[in-house]
């Protein structure tokens, strides 16, 4: 499977495809049960090239299982607590806190605010777009890695076909809630709303400097590649922007904690 709209923007990373199943991919990246790593260094592989899978014990930490959508947070931890690891910190014991809400109160009620979900399979797999065969599956969403330009264009097919100016979201999230359990949400919603994520500054490392990560439900995709055509696309105003973004490289394999 081919992407017109990564084609149009000239997309140095090439889209991935979040799948559902039941059965693992032979020779795909995974971690180590019981070892840490980070759910977006295995999505970053999957931009350039390779194919990954978790299930519910090889997530890489509590907090990509949760991300992802196999099960929510589980109290206390080595870390005394989800909403005290978030803000404050729980003292001495235990590891600083991360600052990214003020109290540990905001900070909870942020996680019970979450649509957390506990997925009906045993999988989930990061695979390029073009190692898909819609014959045999269906991706649940689709994740563009893009600059801000290319991000601009996203952003305003996003909206093209439908009412309104705010179908494209920017949540307060970690790295794997913005590309997993809040896309899930957004595809049982209608309207559905693409995602705006990578503003996890504890994700940053994972991608480059210039990269955000969008996000949207496989039907919403669907759409907006409908729509290369009759869009912007193919108008001055864009080609003046699109001037500017250099010729895409052929997609790497890239690498990732295993």
């Amino acid at each position: 499977m081919r992407s017109r709209i990564a084609k149009e923007i000239k997309l140095a990373y090439e889209p991935v495809a979040i799948v559902f199943t039941d059965e693992a991919p032979e020779e795909a990246l995974r971690f180590q049960p019981g070892r840490w790593g980070c759910v977006v260094a295995m999505l970053t592989a999957a931009t350039k090239g390779k194919t990954a899978v978790f299930d519910r014990d090889t997530c890489g930490c509590a907090g990509g299982k949760a991300g992802l959508g196999f099960g929510g947070y589980a109290e206390g931890g080595s870390h005394g607590g989800i909403e005290y690891f978030l803000s404050t910190g729980r003292g001495e014991g235990y590891p600083p806190g991360e600052r990214y809400k003020q109290t540990p109160e905001l900070a909870k009620e942020f996680i019970e605010g979450l649509p957390t979900r506990d997925i009906p399979f045993a999988y989930i797999v990061f695979k390029p777009l073009s190692a898909v065969d819609s014959a045999v599956e269906t991706p649940r969403q689709i994740v563009f890695y893009a600059n801000p330009d290319q991000l601009t264009a996203l952003i305003v097919l996003a909206n093209f076909d439908r009412p309104g100016s705010e179908n494209v979201i920017i949540p307060f999230s970690s790295g794997c809630q913005s590309i997993g359990i809040i896309p899930y949400r957004e595809a049982e919603l209608h309207p559905s709303h693409a995602v705006v994520g990578m503003v996890d500054v504890s994700a940053r490392p994972y991608v480059d400097p210039d990269i955000l990560s969008f996000t949207v439900p496989y039907a919403m995709f669907e759409e907006m590649e409908s729509h290369v055509d009759e869009s912007f696309l193919h108008t001055h105003a864009w080609q003046k922007v699109k001037v500017r973004i250099p010729d895409p490289q052929e997609y790497a394999s890239g690498d990732a904690n295993e």
